[in-house]
């Protein structure tokens, strides 16, 4: 069972790629930070914010400790 097969939307390792790249470009190169603050503005559908939560489990598993 991949990582992103439980996302109701299809969200793919490209998508998810592709919106950590756009975080990091719309909040200064700081993509957790700027998936953490959207998330926490709320606001969004679910599937923008299954999509932001993924994008926050994968900054997590790569951020250097």
């Amino acid at each position: 069972m991949s990582l992103f097969s439980w996302l109701p939307s299809g969200a793919s390792e490209a998508d998810v790629r592709s919106e950590v790249w756009k975080l990091g470009v719309r909040h200064a190169g700081e993509p957790l930070a700027g998936a953490l603050a959207e998330l926490k503005a709320g606001g969004l559908s679910s599937e923008r914010a299954q999509l932001l939560q993924a994008c926050v489990r994968k900054l997590k598993r790569t951020r250097p400790a």
